[in-house]
């Protein structure tokens, strides 16, 4: 008998701290060390415009004469970020991820933000399905 895919649900991360677009770089960094974080789903009034990752932080505060403290998130944000729906099967998901590099997708339900799936929610469902289906110690 063969069991089903889990969806993304089973693996992301709820209610994931958000940004807004127009806050600075050094906010948005402050959050994620908080946070523990190294993806943010970018928010304008609500609605999701992008997303910001501690390797976008990083490349832009290498630009010389580059300030945290001035630079607005929407400066180094990624715009389209990769979504997906809850009930997106885990496979899909991780291949999409794969193929295109995405370090994290953003999980939608009606137009907001519900969840975020990053490489390591991924790795963290790689080692519970390798234990449980495959009996992998």
């Amino acid at each position: 008998m063969t069991k089903a895919i889990p969806t993304i649900q089973k693996y992301m991360t709820t209610t994931p701290q958000t940004v807004g677009k127009g806050q600075t770089l050094a906010h948005a960094m402050k959050m994620m060390d908080e946070v523990h974080a190294r993806h943010l789903p970018v928010l304008d009034g609500g609605t999701l415009v992008g997303v910001i990752s501690e390797r976008d932080i990083a490349m832009v505060q290498n630009l010389a004469g580059s300030n945290p403290e001035a630079l607005k998130v929407e400066d180094a944000m990624s715009q389209n970020p990769y979504t997906v729906a809850p009930d997106a099967s885990l496979d899909v998901v991780a291949q999409e991820m794969a193929d295109k590099k995405y370090g994290s997708a953003v999980v939608m339900q009606n137009h907001k933000v519900v969840g975020i799936f990053t490489a390591v929610d991924g790795l963290a469902a790689l080692a519970e399905l390798l234990h449980t289906r495959l009996g992998v110690r």
